[in-house]
């Protein structure tokens, strides 16, 4: 008979044999949601009534912006860059993109519980319309491209955070060490560095020339910041008109946006390790993919910004004129682009977008419908699926998660 003093007997064997065979049910522990981060946009305030850097606040979990708010004042912050996150405060920096050779680069203390902007200093950009700025990732380094003034800058970052005056500025009007303009006239009537790229082992500057069709490789040199010499390299397409560049996460494949003939080429990258003068090169595969479908007038629409997913599987383009936020599966093996698919930005100008550090939404910051875009990615497929949200912001031109 199975009596009740049995039942007692037995039960602590069969709770151990429950959960030797996973038949007992446990508890799993709840893995906390991500937590909302800031987000902060870059605007232009040579048009409509922006007025600096806005900030709003990104939920990762329902893919929710809320709307912009002013953070701080200042003349045309048309790139940003952060140092890396670590103890201490952190610092932003952004670029004053006017047409004025006496353009300048305006550093910020962030707060980042409030994310609040404190101004610290502002030095010169080293050229008019500054259009780029890059940190290393040991938080020493930072790089400008000024794209009307032909130049680009090196800074070292002080121990407060803010920028130095220039260690170095190469003037890209030397046409024996930064070669010839390239075949578009209008276009290519001067160089235009568009791009300042750091290398992942922070060794190398990429520099895109629109105006030679030329990407500039630069050694930087680890204590002083200071700029090497240029090694240049072509995609041999004369009038193609390199904007950026960006590294795959194996750090083998460079992949280029040409912005004059809306094009995409896959690069190799190498550097040498053990020389007094360190070099890094391009190799040109002569791999190359348009970014507008074949029925779009090619001369109605300029490349504009890249972006590649954190596993390395899929790369996202934006195109200005067509208005379409393009993505590519990236082939294993070699690193070659397959189309994927073709969406609307869901607004106009698709000047800069960026994937959020979930990498599970993308923010597209439309310049010329004044507004914000938000897309829900899928990890398996890579494909877009929105616009889920449209926010109001005059005149966007960057955003950055902080």
């Amino acid at each position: 008979m199975f009596t009740r003093r049995r039942f007692l007997v037995l039960f602590p064997a069969f709770a151990a044999s429950a959960r030797a065979f996973a038949i007992w049910p446990t508890r799993k522990k709840k893995v906390a949601p991500p937590i909302p981060v800031h987000v902060f946009f870059g605007t232009d305030t040579n048009k409509g009534v922006s007025k600096g850097i806005y900030r709003s606040t990104f939920d990762p979990l329902k893919g929710l912006l809320t709307p912009p708010a002013l953070a701080v004042a200042t003349a045309r912050p048309s790139f940003l860059a952060i140092t890396p996150p670590g103890s201490g405060k952190r610092s932003l920096y952004a670029v004053n993109a006017i047409n004025d050779p006496a353009a300048t680069v305006t550093s910020f203390m962030l707060d980042t519980g409030g994310g609040t902007l404190h101004q610290t200093c502002q030095v010169p950009s080293g050229g008019a319309g500054p259009a780029y700025i890059s940190v290393d990732s040991t938080g020493h380094a930072a790089f400008v491209a000024n794209y009307i003034g032909a130049s680009v800058s090196s800074y070292c970052i002080q121990p407060d955070g803010t920028l130095s005056q220039p260690v170095s500025r190469l003037d890209y009007k030397d046409r024996q060490k930064f070669a010839a303009l390239g075949s578009n006239s209008a276009r290519q009537e001067a160089s235009h560095p568009h791009c300042a790229t750091i290398s992942p082992d922070d060794r190398f500057l990429l520099v895109c020339d629109l105006g030679t069709d030329h990407i500039s490789v630069f050694y930087i040199h680890p204590e002083t910041g200071q700029l090497s010499d240029p090694h240049l390299f072509t995609n041999d397409r004369p009038g193609s008109g390199p904007r950026h560049v960006i590294f795959h996460p194996n750090g083998r494949w460079v992949y280029a946006i040409n912005e004059i003939d809306s094009s995409i080429d896959r690069c190799l990258w190498t550097a040498t390790r053990f020389s007094k003068t360190p070099q890094g090169l391009l190799v040109n595969t002569t791999f190359s993919i348009k970014t507008i479908a074949p029925e779009f007038p090619a001369g109605k629409n300029t490349a504009a910004e890249l972006a590649i997913s954190q596993d390395g599987c899929f790369l996202y383009a934006s195109n200005r004129g067509e208005d379409s936020l393009v993505v590519y599966s990236i082939e294993k093996q070699e690193g070659d682009l397959t189309l994927v698919q073709r969406i609307s930005c869901g607004g106009k100008t698709p000047r800069h977008f960026t994937l959020d550090p979930t990498g599970s939404w993308l923010l597209c910051g439309n310049q010329d419908s004044a507004s914000v875009t938000i897309f829900r990615r899928d990890p398996t497929t890579g494909k877009l699926s929105g616009p889920t949200q449209t926010v109001a912001l005059d005149s966007p031109l960057f955003t950055l998660f902080a």
